[in-house]
């Protein structure tokens, strides 16, 4: 029987489509929901270019509303969190996921060559763990 493959060791690039997801800072909380939508991921860099100036979240949108901050006023930068956590494209998805615990985030940027290449989330990861599709 042939031994069952690590998926800790996996890459973590193994999840990123090189296309990063991005929002204007000055984008209305309007803009981020339609963007989060559209985009159909849980979290936008926020920054413009090839800069990553922070990081919003389904979770920080609903916690603006909860908040109730105008929507229509309320923009990206205020929201988002600027504490980034990054890793290299190389990592192993388990060296991520634990890097996801001890900072307690949900999403990572991902880095090659010093140049952001995609965001891997704590759902990509469980999907990997779970026996998803690599």
């Amino acid at each position: 029987m042939a031994e069952a493959p690590n998926v800790g060791a996996t890459p973590v690039d193994v999840f990123t489509s090189g296309q990063v997801v991005r929002v204007a800072p000055d984008a209305t909380l309007h803009e981020v929901a339609d963007a989060l939508v559209d985009a159909g991921v849980g979290a936008l860099v926020v920054g413009d270019g090839d800069r990553a100036e922070a990081i919003v979240s389904e979770r920080d949108l609903v916690i603006a509303l909860a908040d109730r901050r105008e929507p229509a006023s309320t923009t990206a930068a205020e929201i988002a969190n600027d504490t980034l956590v990054w890793c290299d494209a190389a990592a192993p998805i388990a060296e991520v996921a634990e890097l996801m615990m001890t900072r307690y985030v949900r999403h990572v940027l991902v880095e090659r060559d010093g140049r952001l290449v995609g965001v891997v989330s704590a759902r990509d990861l469980l999907g990997a763990f779970a026996g998803g599709e690599l």
